[in-house]
């Protein structure tokens, strides 16, 4: 979905030539796999940041047009709602000080962002969901000036057959919306660690990223709440599912799945499968023909940029064009600060590299029906989560995270080749904020509770805390606006 189409409007031979293609490059991609030509050079990591434009007053501000003239950078680009924005990373080889490099690196990027959107009229800020959004903010005079959200809005709609979207949110109160357009996915904010994995190992790594969303939605958890209510821990899951809610053919073997989802299995034999089952239970929504040699990929990367797994994988190119696959894993919101974000992505490079050497491989703990009820609890109930794991035992999610799995991300990373003093001071960051219960969440939580709800001074608590960039289990409560 990051590329940009030239028109937006679609007839019958539209979507038949897109589909021909795309059947056509799912072979190719088998067998081009087959010959052994996608890369398979050791674990690269990268991530995307999403991040608010928020005004004086702490409401959304839609100048990301402004903000990108300003910034002048090829690595952010803007998201669906004209307040939102995305920053991306260089690719590193995950060893050595590779995380408090990218630490650093981000840091002056962010830097640099936040002067250009100071030049724009406001401030950057990286939250899961806004606290002072309202639905009158997600109208399509706030959408993004770019053809390729027109046409997801358009597409959206026709698949729904005219419908309405609607929220219904039963968390810690109620949530019931009904909205006439995609701009509700625009209420999410995501940092996306990317890591990209040798070929022939990549559906391990899809299966290890599948069992870690549990415990890394719970111990990452930044989004409370939506319009004015306490719901779970982490909204952005359920809002993002509902607000692009489309299935796939109704005549499908195994019924309409959902375009955004946990996803319907593990990856048995290749991660190709996953392609395999993008191509046979999803219509094309964006039939865009390109004019480029097929072994471009470029029906089949913009058919995936549509269908929303929390754990995507993703085919790219390296400089010499040699096709390479990478998953990214979806599940963290963005914030509370960059070495939050730096601590929680060693976390997850460190537990999937672990998962990976398990005997029997990562799905030998669980079957996958278990592995999605613990995302889905975790991701209601946060770190107080009750989880199976392995499957028969269950117990706390923090208990797991601070008794199991921390020691286990340790173990990864230094089998990875990373700095054992980094490796120490992350996962460090990691251990306090699950052993004092103090995610971006409980943070919010209790913050709102010590100033009456005041949504607005939420919002000031948390940018003059980013501006730390202290992690959010060193943040204090009370007097947060001093």
């Amino acid at each position: 979905m990051g590329q940009e189409i030239h028109h937006t409007h679609f007839d019958d031979r539209d979507f038949q030539t897109f589909q021909e293609r795309l059947e056509a490059e799912t072979r190719l991609c088998r067998d081009l796999a087959a010959a052994g030509r996608f890369d398979e050079r050791p674990p690269v990591a990268g991530f995307e940041i999403e991040a608010w434009l928020v005004d004086a007053h702490r409401q959304p501000a839609p100048v990301n047009e402004a903000f990108l003239q300003a910034f002048d950078n090829p690595l952010a680009t803007p998201e669906l709602a004209r307040f939102n924005v995305e920053l991306n990373t260089e690719a590193h080889r995950l060893s050595g000080r590779t995380l408090s490099n990218l630490h650093r690196e981000m840091k002056e990027t962010w830097n640099r962002a936040r002067i250009a959107a100071g030049q724009a009229g406001a401030e950057l800020l990286l939250t899961g969901i806004l606290p002072t959004l309202r639905p009158e903010h997600l109208c399509l005079d706030n959408m993004s000036n770019m053809k390729r959200y027109r046409a997801l809005n358009e597409q959206v709609l026709r698949s729904r057959e005219g419908r309405s979207l609607k929220l219904d949110i039963v968390g810690r109160e109620h949530l019931h919306h009904e909205h006439r357009d995609v701009m509700l996915e625009a209420a999410t904010t995501s940092f996306q660690i990317h890591v990209q994995t040798p070929f022939s190992v990549a559906h391990t790594v899809y299966n290890a990223s599948i069992l870690a969303s549990a415990p890394m939605v719970a111990l990452s958890a930044n989004s409370p709440y939506l319009f004015g209510r306490d719901l779970w821990d982490e909204t952005r899951i359920p809002v993002f599912e509902q607000s692009v809610e489309v299935g796939g053919y109704r005549g499908a073997a195994r019924g309409p799945l959902r375009r955004v989802s946990f996803g319907s299995g593990f990856a048995r034999e290749s991660i190709l499968e996953c392609f395999q089952e993008n191509l046979e239970h999803f219509p094309p929504l964006l039939p865009i023909r390109f004019d480029e040699p097929p072994e471009r990929f470029s029906h089949l990367r913009l058919h995936n940029g549509t269908i929303w797994r929390w754990n995507r994988p993703l085919i790219g190119f390296d400089d010499h064009g040699r096709p390479h696959v990478r998953i990214e894993h979806r599940v963290v919101p963005a914030g509370p600060t960059l070495a939050d974000s730096i601590a929680t992505a060693a976390f997850y490079y460190g537990l999937v590299e672990e998962l990976v050497k398990t005997p029997g491989g990562p799905d030998g703990l669980m079957d996958f029906p278990r592995a999605k009820d613990n995302f889905y609890e975790a991701a209601r109930l946060g770190l107080d989560a009750q989880v199976e794991w392995p499957a028969g035992e269950r117990r706390s999610v923090r208990e797991l995270i601070l008794d199991t799995l921390l020691p286990a991300a340790g173990a990864g990373l230094l089998r990875l080749g990373l700095d054992e003093t980094d490796v120490s001071h992350y996962l460090g960051i990691i251990e306090a904020r699950v052993r004092l219960a103090r995610t971006g969440a409980a943070w919010a939580r209790q913050y709102m509770a010590a100033h009456d709800r005041d949504e607005r001074a939420l919002v000031d608590a948390y940018l003059s805390h980013q501006l730390t960039d202290l992690p959010v289990h060193e943040w204090p409560v009370e007097d947060s606006r001093c």
